[in-house]
């Protein structure tokens, strides 16, 4: 057995070791550290991949400023000491709205995408974690998803603090 299947088979465990932890967790502070154990673990999986650009960005984006991000919203709504509404059914109804129509353009974009998955995949075989040929696919086959995860981003953290808010600050 080679080195990289060592390290495939520990970076899977721990992966799939620290999600569970974060799923069964009782503490939210607790929750977040075990999600920044398994992005770590993914970056690992991406320096085996050869796409290193990949695994650095993903430790400076997702366990740096998302988990930072994180932490200050469960810091912000404090969790721990009080138990708040979702609001009024206003707010539940177009936040059901808002989840419905990123689900329809997530399942819309993952059957539209299935020929430019492959034929990405069979351009670029080889080089796929190029920062270059990453760089071109990202802002030609894969713009739309990828700036509806930025409006996705920005509207978790607006939901974040609009629920953070108490009732009474918000209609007076």
């Amino acid at each position: 057995m080679e080195i990289t299947e060592i390290l495939f088979y520990v970076l899977s465990a721990l992966t799939v070791l620290s999600a569970l932890l974060m799923v069964f967790s009782k503490s939210a502070v607790h929750s977040i550290l075990f999600l920044i154990i398994t992005f770590f673990c993914i970056s690992g999986h991406y320096i085996l991949l050869n796409a290193q650009f990949l695994a650095i960005v993903n430790i400076i984006v997702y366990a740096g400023a998302i988990m930072v991000l994180f932490l200050f919203v469960v810091m912000l709504m404090n969790l721990n000491h009080e138990k708040k509404s979702f609001g009024t059914p206003a707010k539940l109804l177009a936040a059901t709205l808002v989840c419905a129509l990123f689900i329809a353009l997530t399942v819309g974009i993952m059957f539209g995408q299935k020929e430019a998955t492959t034929q990405a995949v069979q351009l670029y075989e080889g080089e796929i974690g190029l920062i270059n040929n990453l760089g071109q696919l990202l802002y030609s086959e894969y713009v739309l998803p990828f700036e509806l995860s930025s409006i996705l981003f920005i509207s978790a953290m607006i939901g974040a603090v609009i629920l953070s808010k108490k009732d009474e600050e918000l209609e007076g």
